[in-house]
């Protein structure tokens, strides 16, 4: 038997606008034909989609309820399986009284066989209007990962997304889509952009959704971002760290600044540059995180000189600092 909207989705008729759209999104993640392992992602992917157009449309999810709890309406005019058998009821031979076919249409009423009854034609005058009726199409959400560079500059990129929709009967496809989007700078860590009419085909002349892009930046070994801060790792000499030299660094964006260390700093710690992050509306700023790096000592004359340096700091004991 095959399941219901609700089953495909793993939810209960009682779940929430919020909770159909979660249960849609875990499972469109996991069997989208691009990423998915599954052997049976793309029909499993094209009959989630179905639910969830159903499911999410409050006037849509109100008809396939409907039906759920009135089978018989749609089981059509046959035998078996909550249908009515017509031939138990026949016309009388040639020169016979004809059956008296009064009342009828109470029976065929409560059956709702298709014959009349008052939940088909209920559902007849439906399913018309759903055919007059246009859709919005649902908004689709993507994201792509960028340089940390495009922070500062903005940039112009060619994307291609798999966009889940509906073609013109109605029917669940992955349609390929190649676009290209300008990315303004300044845009912080998981900010969006709103491409108008690019998401889900409407339907019978909906408008089309619309399209978010959700933007990353790349981490690195050096670079981090939260939000319009960015985190960067400077390397520094174990004497400029002790002695708290000035050092000359350049910035992620690229320019060159003096930053005058704290003596005796330890790997780990942190220097706030106001506004040398994310250049975004309130500008974010760039924490350098300082890292003590010691040169390998190859020859001998290196290793003198790490002896040397033990000999003037005998008393040092690092595992009780």
């Amino acid at each position: 038997m095959s399941k219901n909207h609700y089953e495909v989705l793993g939810i209960t008729r009682d779940a929430t606008p919020d909770q159909i759209k979660k249960a849609y999104r875990k499972l469109a993640r996991k069997y989208h034909p691009d990423l998915s392992k599954e052997a049976d992602a793309e029909e499993q992917m094209q009959a989630i989609n179905v639910a969830y157009e159903t499911l999410s449309k409050a006037d849509k999810k109100t008809e396939y309820d409907f039906e759920l709890d009135h089978p018989q309406a749609f089981s059509g005019a046959h035998s078996g399986a909550g249908g009515f058998d017509s031939s138990q009821f026949h016309r009388q031979g040639a020169g016979q009284q004809q059956a008296d076919f009064s009342g009828f249409e109470d029976l065929f009423g409560r059956f709702g066989s298709g014959f009349g009854g008052s939940d088909y034609q209920y559902q007849q005058q439906h399913r018309q209007n759903q055919q007059q009726r246009s859709y919005q199409g649902e908004d689709q959400h993507a994201s792509i990962e960028v340089d940390i560079d495009v922070a500062y500059h903005g940039t112009t990129q060619q994307i291609t997304l798999q966009i889940p929709t509906l073609n013109a009967y109605g029917e669940a496809e992955v349609q390929r889509k190649t676009l290209q989007v300008k990315i303004p700078k300044g845009m912080k860590q998981g900010q969006s952009i709103r491409l108008s009419g690019q998401g889900q085909s409407g339907i019978n002349g909906g408008k089309n959704g619309d399209l978010y892009i959700e933007i990353h930046y790349k981490d690195t070994e050096r670079i981090r971002v939260e939000g319009t801060d960015i985190y960067y790792t400077v390397h520094i000499a174990p004497w400029e760290a002790a002695l708290g030299q000035s050092i000359e660094v350049v910035t992620v964006e690229g320019k060159k600044v003096q930053v005058n260390l704290p003596k005796n700093t330890k790997t780990g710690q942190q220097l706030r540059l106001k506004n040398h992050g994310i250049p975004s509306k309130t500008p974010g700023h760039l924490f350098l995180v300082l890292n003590v790096v010691y040169p390998p000592a190859h020859t001998e004359h290196d290793q003198q000189a790490y002896q040397a340096f033990a000999d003037a700091f005998a008393d040092f004991k690092p595992r009780n600092a």
